[in-house]
């Protein structure tokens, strides 16, 4: 063999022994930890720009934030009652006035039962609701549901059950009288939270 080759050959083994200790010695407990911690950094380094970015943007999040509460607070949709209990005092005080003002005669139309309900829902706003029957006649159970549906602040009419009254004397004429049954409901605005800091 040549000096040469013999010389490559030395070179060639001294390589793969230096690339050896490299990987078994410096590789797994020195340069793959480097290069995880880098990895970790960037990510770190991404995360932190995100967060400065929404930090940046809070300013115009509480703007907006009061905005809407402002809006909401000036909404006529919404019950003025600051409780449920009082809402639904409230609803029926309008019932009633609603019926008294839709019934022309005395008697024509009438609320027979009125039972405030407790129903829980899962919805963002406190609901105020009262299960009402009435006894009406048509064009009065017309004008109250319209009354009670179209007025400020909103008010919702669901669950409606008709049934039509006939005479009790067996003569086969209706007087036009139907018991109506329904949900009359509204919502409070919830009380908006005291933001975080």
């Amino acid at each position: 063999m040549t000096p040469a080759a013999d010389r490559a050959r030395w070179l060639l083994a001294g390589a793969a022994l230096l690339a050896l200790a490299y990987f078994l010695l410096l590789h797994w407990w020195w340069t793959a930890p480097m290069l995880a911690m880098g990895d970790e950094i960037a990510k770190l380094r991404d995360e932190h720009l995100a967060l400065r970015m929404e930090i940046a943007q809070r300013p115009a999040l509480e703007r907006e934030l009061a905005r809407v509460r402002e809006f909401e607070a000036g909404n006529a949709g919404f019950l003025p009652e600051t409780n449920r209990q009082l809402a639904t005092a409230a609803l029926v005080q309008r019932l009633e006035s609603v019926v008294g003002a839709a019934s022309p005669q005395p008697g024509r139309c009438q609320i027979t039962a009125r039972t405030p309900s407790d129903a829980r829902t899962d919805e963002p706003f406190v609901r105020a609701s009262v299960q009402v029957r009435l006894r009406c006649g048509m064009a009065e159970l017309g004008a109250v549901l319209h009354a009670l549906e179209s007025g400020s602040p909103q008010l919702f009419v669901d669950n409606v059950d008709l049934l039509a009254r006939r005479s009790y004397l067996g003569t086969g004429q209706e007087d036009g009288a139907l018991d109506a049954s329904f949900d009359l409901y509204g919502y409070l605005l919830a009380t908006p939270e005291a933001p975080r800091d």
